[in-house]
């Protein structure tokens, strides 16, 4: 009730003829309610901020001026955080802005050229944004179709803009020298299921702009390629977007701006492998500490997203993000042990003892020991996931790509 005729007298008497409020039909979410804000309107620049965002004195200056010399850019000020029990500010290191496959954000290390450059005031290249904050030149946000108003509530619209600017003759960067800061709320006000929304906008991003990089964002939610079961809605127009703008391809933007991102075009197969002898638990990496592969009730999230490569090798776990944070470990016969080891694939010296020979409803068969990865059923004592003598034991997987 608040946020009702309270809102209006308490806008009309603290800012006459300065804000607006812009009331929708019905709740369209955050990312087409910000779209009918920059609908509102009518100044040369328009800013983005959600409703916890303080200001810093200053703030404004820094991003007026680097628009001013190109109107392409998206300007993303420094966040800094409100603790939400006590409104303390918590200043945070600089930072770009990155995402996973999964294309949930997170902050990343500054590019290597703006360390070298010795000077912490310069912007910050960065592929991609958070979301909480951002400012763009008016019309430019409109000639680049704004973010898009085919996904729902939010999350992955932060993703597309990052992606699109880059791609179709803009930049984004990181102003440290205009700051913000936002509350990191301990409970967020959405829809419960924001799992799903985020996960349907994020493969709307991928079919619009990822080119054969799509696959990668199906493979971190563990969807197939083909038929995932989500009705993304209709992509025609954000493709002929696209097109019309003369966008380069998204190989371009991982080789130039996003060099960090790691990749696995190397992927055959995916998602959770289940033995034929003990078909309700699959492959699990388990507890990170052990560094051991396990056997664990089917739930298919991200400890058992299990990767064939082209090069024979399986990797267990969620999709890693930059390359400078651990990528997935991958499953190794050590040899001395009866049990599958989950290791930093890079770091093992034998070359052999991580490649595995594997088809669907086949074997899992180790190319240096000639060992199997196997199932042993030990009653009342439960299941183990062992390496032994083959006995004929199948394993099947989730998705091929084809």
């Amino acid at each position: 009730e608040e946020l009702k005729a309270p809102l209006e007298e308490y806008v009309n008497k603290r800012y006459p003829g300065l804000v607006k409020v812009v009331r929708n039909q019905k709740r369209e979410g955050l990312i087409r309610a910000r779209i009918e804000g920059w609908k509102a309107a009518t100044g040369q620049i328009t800013g983005f901020f959600d409703a916890h965002v303080e200001f810093t004195a200053g703030w404004a200056e820094p991003v007026l001026s680097r628009i001013q010399e190109n109107r392409r850019r998206v300007i993303l000020p420094s966040i800094d955080n409100i603790k939400q029990d006590n409104f303390e500010v918590q200043r945070y290191e600089n930072s770009a802005h990155g995402y996973s496959w999964e294309l949930w954000c997170m902050y990343i290390s500054p590019p290597k050229d703006w360390w070298d450059a010795g000077d912490p005031s310069l912007p910050i290249r960065t592929p991609a944004m958070i979301g909480c904050s951002f400012v763009v030149h008016r019309k430019f946000f409109g000639e680049i179709g704004l973010l898009d108003p085919g996904m729902d509530v939010y999350g992955g619209e932060n993703i597309e803009l990052g992606i699109k600017v880059w791609l179709c003759g803009g930049s984004m960067e990181v102003l440290p020298c205009s700051r913000v800061a936002h509350i990191e709320r301990k409970k967020k006000p959405y829809n419960n299921n924001i799992g799903f929304y985020t996960k349907r906008n994020a493969l709307r991003v991928a079919e619009v702009w990822m080119d054969d990089y799509k696959s990668h964002v199906y493979i971190a939610w563990n969807l197939p390629l083909e038929n995932p079961g989500i009705d993304i809605g209709d992509v025609s127009e954000r493709k002929a977007l696209r097109k019309s703008l003369k966008c380069k391809t998204f190989q371009w933007y991982l080789d130039h701006v996003y060099p960090e991102m790691r990749r696995y075009n190397n992927t055959i197969a995916y998602g959770e492998l289940r033995n034929n002898k003990a078909k309700d638990v699959c492959l699990d990496q388990g507890p990170q500490e052990n560094h051991t592969a396990i056997l664990y009730p089917c739930h298919g999230w991200g400890p058992q997203l299990a990767r064939y490569t082209k090069e024979g090798f399986l990797h267990l776990g969620a999709l890693g993000t930059t390359t400078l944070l651990p990528d997935t470990r991958c499953l190794v016969d050590n040899v001395k042990s009866r049990f599958p080891q989950l290791l930093d694939c890079e770091k093992v010296k034998s070359s052999l003892h991580k490649r595995w020979n594997f088809i669907q409803n086949g074997a899992i068969l180790n190319k240096g020991t000639g060992r199997c990865l196997e199932v042993e059923n030990r009653g009342m004592a439960g299941i183990d996931l062992i390496l032994r003598s083959c006995t004929g034991q199948r394993w099947t997987i989730k998705n091929f790509i084809k």
